[in-house]
Parts: structure tokens; sequence; C-alpha cells
């Protein structure tokens, strides 16, 4: 897949709800990034990017809404708009507007950063 058809599928997946086969874009050996200083900052391997998606998704009492936006292309990378206003079952509500940015290589995710104010979770 060409990076704007990986793109297109990711945020189609993202919109549906259906994050289980989002991660099916990704490489095995891709690297998720989060923002300097939170819990698992750098996590290297599908296996363990999924393990960090579980663990952050189980801690979600409530889901209110969130939106994904549509992605920008650039060479080899895409960057997609997306906000999130969920209910944590420690922590309370939080509402997130983040930058995901994604680079593709041999039509797979090879690496995802995601940029937004940590902040936000009370830190």
């Amino acid at each position: 897949m060409t990076t704007q058809e990986v793109a297109n599928k990711l945020v189609s997946l993202c919109r549906e709800g259906k994050y289980d086969q989002a991660y099916g874009l990704y490489a095995q050996d891709a690297v998720s990034v989060e923002m300097a200083g939170v819990p698992n900052e750098v996590t290297e391997g599908i296996d363990n990017i999924l393990k960090g998606f579980e663990q952050w998704a189980s801690n979600i009492e409530e889901a209110h809404g969130g939106t994904v936006g549509d992605p920008v292309v650039m060479g080899n990378h895409f960057v997609v708009p997306m906000t999130s206003d969920v209910t944590f079952k420690q922590g309370g509500r939080v509402n997130m507007e983040e930058l995901s940015m994604y680079q593709v290589e041999n039509g797979k995710i090879k690496r995802a950063q995601f940029f937004y104010d940590p902040s936000v979770f009370g830190g």
C-alpha cells in the first residue's frame, strides 16, 4: 500500500472504532512514541504496542466521544488530528486533542508518534 492508502485505511478504521484492525497496519518492528515523561514513552514491537493499547483501553470507564480528522500526507509520513473525550476509572474525565504522526515503510506503519498536552492527565 502507498502512504496515502495506509493513511486512508487507518483513518477509516479509527472512525469506525476498529482499533484492533488498525493495528494490523503496523509493521512487526514498529515503534510508538508518546510525549516525553509519560509512562511507556517509547514502545517497540507490535506485540508491546498492542499490550499498551489494551492496558490504556481497560482503564477507560466511559467514552463520551472523539474525532478523527483527515490525513495530511507528505512523502512517507502522514499526520492525523484526533480528539477524545473519556472518563478513566481512576483520574476522571479527560478531553484530549492530539496530532498523530505516522511513518510508512514497505506499506506498513513503522513509527507512530503522538503530540498532545500531557497536563490534561493531571500531570
